[in-house]
């Protein structure tokens, strides 16, 4: 492959840029700078207080809709505007900075003005006489992987004008440019009925996703997942286990006294299921039949909400987003205390019933509460459960200004209290299925 090279008019330096050349293009096409074609701008700086109805209008980010100028969403000010900041017909308006880092680069091409408009200093106008090539070039691979490049290296999204003007553009001859951008307009049509059809088969892949997973978790809960094994024994060894568990906690001062609640739910010789409650006996329905060698409780006997620890100190705050991986860590000095691989569950807000394990030691956000799982049991099948009824737990939330988890409705789901032996076999085959699904 031939190099290439830049020559430095006002030094005359020339520079070997082989490293910066992505492909090989066409010996009738050339590489240059964007700003050797065209002319960019950043936008007008205005105060709230020069906002008025009868002003100029301002566009902003808000303004590009799908690659196209929308005038839905306006905004005017009444100040004195650079003429080099107004807008004409042709001009290629560009996002240069915003909060969404995705949104940073997108692009529309201004027509049909009919009033005289300005763009906003979180814009950038870019004017050339080249602009429909250009702008398929900006909504290419070849400018978004040099956008990623420079952005990557500020924790502020944004194109600068520097940035900008330093891309590269492989240009083709003025002919072959109109017929690139006429070929393009004509697979716009089929590229929108693409995309549209490829977004209504994604939504309908992970509905038939989420489906095939409340499927399988309702077939792990109710006994069907995985086969019954005589030598496994039954659950029945693992409620006093359960109650020793409890009272341990509870002298400890780890579990309330609440968590004692003698309860036992049976079968009777009816087929019908019964409830006995400090001594009461209760006819009850159950969601669903149960292997006879399963035990049932309700979910408060082996699991319960508590506040954490109450503790002073610096230490990670565990919010939903942080625990998501989606945002850095903050750190608070004071706040309820749990530790790396401890349980906590969303009770605040939409998603309210959503488990997370601890990744470290930390505090939890306001909107958590400690879970605590029963050691006895297996924590995967345990959490499967819980998540078989997440959308009935997001349902059922409580509270006018925020809606919190409804604590009654946690606690008195019924559980499948399978032999320990099955629940490790429940919980590996809910994992094996959802790999296949993904």
């Amino acid at each position: 492959m031939s190099s290439y090279y830049e020559k430095f008019i006002a030094t005359g330096e020339v520079k070997c840029i082989d490293e910066e050349i992505p492909f090989e293009i066409p010996s009738s096409w050339e590489w240059c700078r964007i700003c050797h074609i065209s002319n960019s701008y950043i936008g007008l700086t205005y105060k709230p207080s020069d906002i008025s109805e009868q002003g100029t209008i301002v566009l902003r980010s808000s303004n590009i809709q799908q690659g196209k100028l929308s005038l839905n969403d306006l905004v005017r000010v009444n100040s004195d505007i650079p003429e080099k900041l107004y807008v004409q017909n042709n001009d290629i308006l560009i996002c240069a900075r915003n909060g969404s880092k995705r949104l940073v680069g997108k692009s529309a091409i201004i027509n049909g003005i009919k009033e005289p408009m300005t763009f906003g200093a979180f814009m950038a106008i870019c004017k050339t006489s080249l602009y429909e090539y250009v702008y398929l070039f900006l909504q290419s691979d070849v400018f978004f992987s040099q956008l990623r490049e420079v952005s990557g290296t500020t924790t502020i999204n944004q194109l600068t004008q520097n940035n900008f003007n330093s891309f590269l553009i492989p240009i083709p001859p003025r002919v072959e440019q109109m017929r690139i951008a006429n070929k393009f307009a004509e697979l716009v049509p089929y590229i929108e009925r693409y995309s549209y059809s490829q977004d209504n088969l994604d939504l309908l892949n992970k509905s038939i996703g989420d489906l095939l997973k409340k499927s399988i978790l309702q077939e792990a809960i109710q006994g069907k997942l995985v086969s019954q094994v005589a030598e496994e024994g039954t659950a029945q060894e693992l409620l006093e286990e359960i109650r020793q568990e409890k009272q341990r906690l509870v002298k400890e001062g780890k579990l309330k006294k609440s968590a004692l609640t003698d309860s036992v739910i049976y079968k009777g010789d009816d087929n019908k299921y019964y409830e006995r409650i400090n001594g009461q006996v209760i006819e009850i329905e159950l969601p669903f039949e149960y292997p006879n060698n399963w035990a049932i409780l309700r979910l408060k006997d082996i699991c319960q909400l508590t506040d954490g620890k109450k503790k002073l100190g610096k230490g990670v705050c565990l919010d939903a987003k942080y625990l998501r991986g989606k945002s850095s860590a903050t750190i608070i000095e004071k706040g309820r205390f749990v530790l790396t691989g401890d349980n906590i569950i969303l009770v605040d807000g939409e998603n309210s019933g959503e488990v997370f394990t601890v990744p470290q030691d930390g505090y939890m956000g306001s909107t958590f509460k400690q879970l605590w799982l029963s050691a006895v049991m297996w924590k995967p099948y345990v959490l499967a459960f819980i998540l078989f009824y997440k959308s009935e737990l997001r349902n059922s939330k409580r509270g006018a200004a925020i809606p919190h988890l409804n604590k009654e409705f946690f606690y008195n789901l019924p559980i499948g209290i399978p032999p320990l032996a099955e629940q490790k076999r429940i919980a590996f085959q809910i994992n094996k299925l959802f790999q296949l699904i993904k």
